[in-house]
């Protein structure tokens, strides 16, 4: 598969690593596929699984709150889901959280084939929240960029991933 097609999950999985990230709160799905065999290998942190993403953010602001470092990881319609939490704690709290956010319905040309890729910036930016897109493996970088950037401004970060990952 050409390195411009995918993400690679292992280089994604490293990143979160050399981070320090604790856990990972997240919704498993089918698209997360290599992604989830990647962070079940990993012994650095530890997965919570959740019923809905709107959860995602409640968690993880327990466990910052609790000393961890945890990132929550979901697709942009779980953004939509978990705005009042994303206001009421993330941005309140002034929380340095890492939103690592499946850019479904995003195509590198503009052409929207699922609506959710519509709103996904626009409501980042309403709420004040920088974001870096992350397209291929050399974009990955990005990502302790979004970390730093995070604990520099206590603010929440996104992620947003314009590829499924792959092995």
């Amino acid at each position: 598969m050409p390195e411009n097609a995918s993400v690679s999950a292992r280089a994604v999985v490293d990143a979160i690593r050399e981070n320090g990230v604790t856990h990972i709160v997240w919704l498993p799905d089918s698209e997360t596929r290599f992604m989830y065999d990647a962070m079940r290998a990993e012994e650095a942190f530890s997965l919570i699984p959740v019923c809905r993403e709107g959860e995602t953010i409640a968690i993880a602001a327990g466990l910052w709150l609790g000393g961890k470092k945890p990132v929550a990881l979901i697709q942009n319609t779980g953004l939509f889901e978990s705005g009042d939490s994303i206001r009421g704690l993330a941005l309140e709290l002034d929380m340095p959280l890492v939103l690592l956010i499946g850019y479904r319905g995003w195509t590198r040309h503009g052409v929207v084939v699922d609506s959710p890729a519509r709103y996904t910036e626009p409501i980042l930016h309403a709420w004040g929240i920088p974001y870096y897109l992350v397209e291929k493996d050399s974009d990955v970088e990005r990502l302790s960029i979004a970390f730093r950037q995070a604990a520099e401004d206590s603010r929440p970060v996104a992620v947003l991933f314009g590829h499924e990952f792959r092995a």
